[in-house]
């Protein structure tokens, strides 16, 4: 159930947050541990902190044509995983670590909601846009008999076709323009840390499988799959003493083991 159902929930909202004060990083330090140790009230006071940070994210994306109170629900869903994944032990400060994952969710959500990727999926939907825009009208049974659609997909049609439509180049009241606040092609330090944190993670699985192979299989598998120059399955037959075929069947043996092995340890 949303936590944020109208405008006057949104207030309240906002209201609710006006005593909360950042953490020091000591204090944010000790929380994460805890959090990370299973403290479920220490997750919840460091979450609480970061809660304003989130209004602030979300407000850039508000001309986008998504309520605001939706986009503070992502962002919110977003600082829950950076939460989930901050490392106290990193000379890092959670608000840092979380701008990704707050804006990769709001960024997501727009994608998805963004009104024009959801009207004009038909040729009656495009009949209502156009139909809307030049007559600008707000009644379902005369935009329908306009349109071709149903007058029950009018309605629901209406508040998106309402809304203004966005320039990705417009830059009101000073702001940094919608495109500027598309994702920079430059890797972030954000994505530095996840790519690093998901490779180790990746490589522990891989080394914990392989674990569960022969000392045979696990050679020929380093040779052909690990090395940094291919070893065709002759050469190996030959240091093996076996023949070609024989080392397929026992590298096609180790990789079945091996799938297996990582999908037990994803699981």
């Amino acid at each position: 159930m949303s936590i944020l159902g109208s405008s006057t929930a949104l207030e309240a909202y906002r209201h609710s947050l006006t005593g909360i004060s950042p953490l020091k990083a000591d204090d944010e330090r000790e929380l994460a541990a805890r959090y990370r140790d299973g403290d479920q009230v220490a997750g919840r006071k460091l979450i609480e902190a970061s809660l304003p940070f989130v209004i602030t994210v979300a407000t850039e994306y508000r001309r986008w044509g998504v309520a605001l109170e939706d986009l503070i629900q992502q962002g919110n869903l977003g600082l829950l995983k950076a939460a989930m994944r901050f490392n106290p032990e990193r000379d890092c400060r959670l608000i840092t670590y979380a701008v990704y994952w707050i804006r990769a969710e709001i960024r997501d959500y727009v994608v998805r909601a963004y009104r024009l990727v959801r009207i004009g999926g038909s040729k009656s939907e495009r009949r209502a846009l156009r139909a809307y825009r030049r007559t600008r009208e707000d009644d379902p049974e005369k935009l329908a008999a306009l349109s071709g659609v149903t007058p029950e997909r009018a309605a629901k049609l209406l508040p998106m076709l309402k809304q203004r439509d966005v320039s990705l180049d417009a830059a009101p009241d000073g702001e940094s323009t919608p495109l500027e606040r598309l994702r920079d092609p430059n890797v972030s330090p954000e994505d530095e840390t996840i790519e690093h944190d998901e490779d180790a993670r990746t490589r522990g699985r891989i080394d914990a499988a392989m674990t569960q192979l022969s000392q045979r299989e696990r050679w020929i598998l380093e040779r052909r799959l690990m090395g940094e120059d291919e070893v065709t399955l002759e050469a190996l037959g030959r240091t093996l003493g076996i023949s070609k075929e024989r080392v397929r069947q026992i590298e096609a043996r180790a990789l079945q083991k091996l799938r297996g092995a990582l999908s037990d340890l994803a699981a």
